[in-house]
């Protein structure tokens, strides 16, 4: 994105001791009244740095968080909850969302801004530090649709995922909880808000003294810096490619409606036998889902072939194997979706691996975080400068520019100077210290307090117990994150779900289990995430209270926009039907998870976790071969989480993946200088189109107006 002239921008705008002054300056209310008075050089470098007009607005939260950036944060949070929704919902896969959400903020603000100038009406400049509170505030708003469980913990929780694991010995009729609205949004509030007070006042020690990358906040800050710098030309052809691709996938998603009749033999096109009836028995078939090719295309290459591996091996493999032991390892003639048979196996085996790779990986960050902690504090006592263990993925610091600039090669000298304006800037318009303790203990009683009155099997010492916790977790994952990118909230949930199951028993221990994975998952997610938005602002010169208080905003307005949006699915499709548009197969393995910590193993087919401790062990092993191999080697190696994503979902998963790869792959050959800025857009207007058709598809279906058409394939005569 025009790499070279932005490189230069900055090494120019960066020189001299002005610098230094400008970050006085702005640390000092009185010569930031003076700069705004008379602007110097100083001001002036800084104004080409920030993009900005007058350097006190840097600091300032007021000036960031506008009106206009939340009410367009209630709208795009809308937006982008219903996609977010339909993607955990299917597969349970979820992109970063960051790229499409700055850029549709960047360009949704200055054609506004264009429209108003033409009218002569005067409005405010978009500055790169508004829209990074604007990212924020859409970020935390559409993803309480992922932590806030309604793919997972929230609806494991609900009749159909209860039928779904049928009579298995430990799963309840007593612990059916349907996500209604008067439940979901309190329970919502209790959990959602609090992990944002928990590690506030630690933002100087991650983000300042430890340096820690969290490499997702800075590409997010890097991309918002460039866009404000290369105007309106690139960020343009971004937003014709964004609506070109998203305006086709809505349009096929709509003519693949017509077709999609319910039925006994309808299937539609995501019945359709690309590789003939036997392979489509075996989910070997591409179901035309533009959504997966666009996911495909947004993750790497690696992500997408491990998860092709696993498909053959599960899929094409496994699977056809275990299904000749019926009679023998397990009765035959169950159900499909009977835990006593093979799908007994594919959650089982697929619970182990996720379980596997991440107990390894939470193992691994935590060696390294000690390690990092072990280093800085030697390194302080000998004042010697901090080198952390370099992260994965690599960072720009990494791939030859200083800590934070964007990639650009300054000097020693020049990229000190402009640390040490970010790190003044950072720290110049702090939180309260007392905010982030009244926030933890206010909302930890009123989770104490309210949480047994919705949940009444979860008791509030076990609440109690979760808030207590959470804190000491948050800190591993927010630490860990920065270092390697990778949020383990899930594994942490997982976690609790075993424990608290298995505390609370027969008596409510499957609703216990799932109430407070809900409660760690989110609280421990925030934190995270929060964090993560600390180095965006510190990359954009935005103040730390207002990002702060956008996550606030946005995770409130999120309490409220997730469960109504969700609504929408729940309320026209089936949810969590196997087989069905809207499978939900993480609802299935949680509610495994909670009856296997409540009653064990007993109730699992023959040699299930026989085969379920191999697996375990094999995705340590593997996740261990991709750190001690030399890199070359090692990104080679295949990723158990992903490979084991198609052990449950199936093969058509990853066959839309990998042709989303083909299209990256052959979009970077072709045109390697426009992949990096193109290729995601593409993507995003993929899941964009296909996610937004979900809301006409929903109010067609509860205006009971049916698709003309039934789809089916069988063999000929």
């Amino acid at each position: 994105m025009a790499t070279a002239s932005r490189r230069q921008h900055v090494a120019h705008a960066m020189q001299g001791e002005d610098l230094v002054e400008a970050a006085s300056a702005l640390a000092n209310p009185a010569r930031r009244a003076q700069l705004q008075e008379s602007p110097s050089t100083i001001h002036r470098n800084l104004e080409n740095v920030t993009g900005i007009i007058g350097a006190h607005d840097l600091v300032h939260w007021r000036t960031t968080l506008t009106v206009r950036s939340v009410v367009l944060a209630v709208i795009f949070g809308s937006v982008f909850s219903i996609i977010v929704h339909k993607l955990n919902l299917t597969a349970g896969v979820i992109p970063s969302m960051g790229m499409a959400i700055a850029l549709i903020n960047f360009f949704t603000v200055q054609s506004w801004n264009a429209l108003l100038k033409r009218f002569n009406i005067k409005t405010l400049p978009f500055t790169p530090q508004e829209n990074a509170v604007m990212q924020t505030c859409v970020g935390a708003t559409a993803g309480l649709a992922f932590t806030g469980g309604f793919g997972s913990y929230l609806i494991a929780m609900d009749q159909q995922s209860y039928l779904n694991l049928g009579s298995t010995v430990g799963n309840y009729a007593s612990d059916v909880y349907n996500p209604e609205l008067w439940r979901t949004i309190p329970y919502l509030l209790c959990i959602s808000l609090i992990g944002i007070f928990i590690l506030l006042q630690l933002r100087k020690r991650f983000i300042v003294d430890y340096g820690l990358p969290y490499p997702s906040g800075t590409a997010s800050g890097v991309l918002i810096n460039s866009l404000h710098k290369i105007g309106d030309k690139t960020a343009g052809r971004q937003m014709k490619t964004l609506g070109t691709w998203g305006f086709s996938s809505f349009g096929f998603s709509f003519f693949k409606w017509f077709f999609s009749a319910k039925g006994e033999k309808c299937s539609g096109f995501e019945g359709f036998p690309t590789f003939g009836l036997t392979a489509l028995k075996w989910t070997w078939s591409y179901d035309f889902s533009l959504t997966y090719i666009g996911v495909g295309m947004i993750c790497p290459h690696i992500v997408n072939v491990s998860m092709m591996l696993g498909a053959i091996l599960s899929w094409g493999a496994l699977w056809p194997l275990l299904a000749t032991k019926a009679g023998d390892w397990f009765p035959a003639g169950l159900s499909e979706h009977d835990f006593k048979g093979l799908f007994g196996y594919k959650v089982f085996v697929a619970m182990a691996v996720f379980l596997g790779d991440g107990l390894y990986n939470f193992t691994k960050i935590a060696v390294v975080s000690l390690i990092a902690i072990n280093k800085t504090v030697r390194a302080k006592k000998e004042q010697l400068p901090v080198s952390l263990p370099a992260p994965h993925p690599k960072t720009p610091s990494e791939a030859g520019g200083s800590a934070g600039d964007e990639g650009s090669p300054l000097s020693d000298t020049e990229a000190a100077k402009l640390t040490e304006l970010r790190n003044r800037v950072f720290l110049s318009d702090p939180v309260p210290w007392w905010i982030g303790g009244v926030g933890y203990v206010l909302f930890g009683v009123l989770g104490a307090v309210v949480i047994p009155l919705l949940y009444p099997a979860v008791k509030w010492y076990m609440v109690a117990v979760a808030f207590f916790s959470a804190p000491v977790f948050s800190v591993c994952n927010a630490y860990g994150a920065g270092l390697t990118d990778w949020d383990m909230a899930s594994l942490y949930g997982k976690l609790c779900i075993f424990a608290f199951a298995a505390w609370a028993g027969h008596s409510g221990g499957v609703t216990a289990g799932l109430a407070i994975c809900g409660v760690m998952l989110s609280v421990t997610s925030a934190a995270c995430s929060l964090m993560g938005d600390f180095k965006t602002a510190w990359m954009t010169l935005c103040s730390p209270r207002s990002m702060f208080i956008a996550q606030v905003v946005g995770s409130f307005l999120g309490c409220i926009i997730a469960p109504l949006t969700f609504l929408l699915f729940y309320k026209a499709f089936d949810i969590g039907v196997p087989g069905s548009a809207y499978p939900a197969p993480y609802a299935t393995i949680y509610r495994a998870m909670a009856v296997l910590g409540v009653e064990g193993v007993a109730a699992l087919p023959q040699h299930c976790m026989s085969l379920c401790a191999g697996f375990f062990a094999a995705a340590i092993a593997i996740s261990a071969l991709r750190d001690v191999l030399p890199e070359r080697y090692a990104r080679f190696v295949p990723i158990p989480m992903a490979a084991a994503i198609p052990f449950y979902i199936g093969a058509n998963l990853a066959v839309d993946m990998c042709i989303g790869s083909v299209v990256k792959l052959v979009w970077e050959r072709r045109r390697p200088t426009e992949a990096d800025s193109f290729v995601p857009v593409a993507a995003a207007g993929l899941i964009a189109g296909d996610g937004l058709w979900s809301v006409p598809a929903a109010i067609l279906a509860m205006a009971k107006l049916k698709p003309p058409i039934c789809m089916s394939f069988s063999p000929g005569s």
